[in-house]
């Protein structure tokens, strides 16, 4: 476990966070695409405010990079990419399949891949899994595992922040979940909650997100 080096691909108001509080116990390789990002995190600057230019001089153990090739040292990735949706509502998969090409290209026997993008149930295993396979040349369960980790993060709250809120873990097998929950453990203060499943940890996430559009759907037509 201490052999343990973090990559986080998506450096948006989930990744960031992310990467710095993972930063604390493990080393960490903050990945993006968009080289302007990098180059402004670089300086100090991050455009989503979550930290400001202190925050960020202070933060040691973590490197910020557009260039894939710089991964390859990392063996347990956290994908943390924008999922959005297309006009008819259907959901836009074409960043969290690129980030995962990307991660299958660099992927070692051993290594573990966790999602964090928000998604429907089967996502992880149907679609995700299949590229990690095709571009590593590696098998699912055997040579590499996945596991599903929700983000929870509120953007703009400063009271509650990513190691305030419970993490929801799962994993792809007993050994394979039992090392994502210790990483997560290690610098979530509120702790972890165990989901019997990677399609139940999804199916988390659109229930938890489903019940806060209802509330504020609710309040904007009282």
């Amino acid at each position: 476990m201490k052999k343990i080096k973090i990559g986080v691909i998506g450096l948006g108001y989930v990744g960031l966070p992310l990467a710095v509080c993972l930063s604390k116990k493990f080393k960490v390789t903050g990945f993006d695409t968009n080289k302007k990002r990098i180059d402004d995190l670089c300086k100090g600057y991050d455009q989503t405010l979550e930290f400001n230019n202190k925050e960020l001089d202070k933060i040691k153990n973590i490197s910020f990079t557009n260039n894939a090739i710089l991964l390859a040292d990392c063996n347990f990735f956290i994908i943390a990419v924008p999922t959005p949706i297309h006009k008819n509502n259907n959901p836009d998969l074409r960043n969290i399949k690129f980030a995962t090409q990307i991660v299958g290209k660099i992927l070692k026997p051993d290594s573990i891949v966790v999602f964090e993008s928000t998604v429907y149930p089967g996502v992880t295993e149907d679609i995700c899994v299949p590229i990690l396979e095709k571009f590593s040349e590696l098998e699912y369960k055997k040579d590499f595992h996945c596991g599903y980790s929700p983000e929870r993060i509120n953007p703009g709250d400063k009271k509650r922040k990513i190691q305030d809120i419970v993490k929801v873990v799962s994993g792809s097998s007993p050994s394979t979940l039992k090392k994502i929950n210790y990483v997560y453990k290690k610098t979530i203060k509120a702790g972890t909650f165990i989901a019997s499943s990677i399609k139940v940890a999804e199916a988390a996430k659109v229930i938890e997100n489903s019940q806060r559009d209802i509330n504020i759907a609710f309040i904007n037509e009282l």
